[in-house]
This record gives structure tokens, sequence and C-alpha cells, in this order.
């Protein structure tokens, strides 16, 4: 981290780092997945279920729910301006999304250690209802994120 990047706050600096990251994610912007928190080690996002997500049995493709807790995972895993990415997750789905709802994630740090951390993400639908568990489990990687200057 530059000597420029120490003097930020610790949510001063998660907000930098999700900034940096929003800004070079072409797949979740794609997605219309928006940010709506981020504090050090937490994230969360939403995202508004579309006609092109609705898989043949009349709901939400588990593979966009997952990319949505996937992308909270790495929003909040990476609010230490550390480069750190997923050497592991998993997933239960526990009801449909379906077509006009807003699934929002919320991603909470369970451990983090030097190199290694533990994220629990819950995804819920606009009415509150459980959705999906995600657990990801992270490793830090060589690199910052904000490089020599402040985003």
């Amino acid at each position: 981290m530059s000597e420029q990047n120490r003097n930020l706050s610790p949510q001063q600096l998660a907000e930098a780092c999700a900034d940096a990251m929003y800004s070079r994610d072409r797949a979740t912007k794609e997605l219309g997945i928006k940010i709506l928190h981020i504090a050090p080690g937490e994230a969360k996002l939403s995202m508004p279920v579309t006609e092109k997500m609705i898989q043949g049995h009349d709901s939400c493709h588990g593979g966009y729910i997952f990319t949505l807790a996937d992308s909270t995972f790495a929003f909040a895993c990476n609010t230490y301006d550390a480069v750190t990415v997923a050497s592991g997750c998993s997933i239960e789905y526990v009801a449909p999304g379906k077509l006009g709802d807003l699934l929002t994630a919320s991603a909470k740090e369970q451990s983090r250690g030097k190199r290694t951390g533990v994220y629990d993400i819950r995804i819920e639908n606009q009415n509150g209802q459980l959705v999906a568990l995600f657990r990801g489990k992270s490793y830090q990687i060589r690199g910052s994120l904000l490089g020599d200057s402040q985003a």
C-alpha cells in the first residue's frame, strides 16, 4: 500500500477499493449489479432478475444468483487494498428468484488471516425472503488494487 493510501481511514480505503474494482468489472455492471454498501470486510450488492435470466422452470437461473453472490464476496474481501481472489466457494439454494425480483446479497467477513479469509453471503429478494446462502474462501495474492495513487 502506498504512503498516500495509508492515510485513508479503513472506510475510505474500502470505498476506494470498491470504486477501483467496479470501474473495471464489466461482468458485474453488465448484469445490472449495483453496490449498495461497502465497509471493511463487508459488501451489499443488488441485482434485478430480468427476462434473460429466466430458465426452463420459470425462475432465475442459479448461475446468475451465484454470480451476484460471487461478486459480493469479491467486493467484501477486497476492501483492504490487497488483491484477493477466491480459493473456493459453495452455495445453497433455498428459494427461487423470480422475474422482476430485486435480489440483494449481503457479505460479512467471518475470519481473515495473513493470506486467507472466510466470508458468508446471504441472498434475499425484495421481500426479505432468503433465496440462497453462499460461503466463499479467499486467498490474498500479490499486488494492490489502488497501486501508488489514491482512487
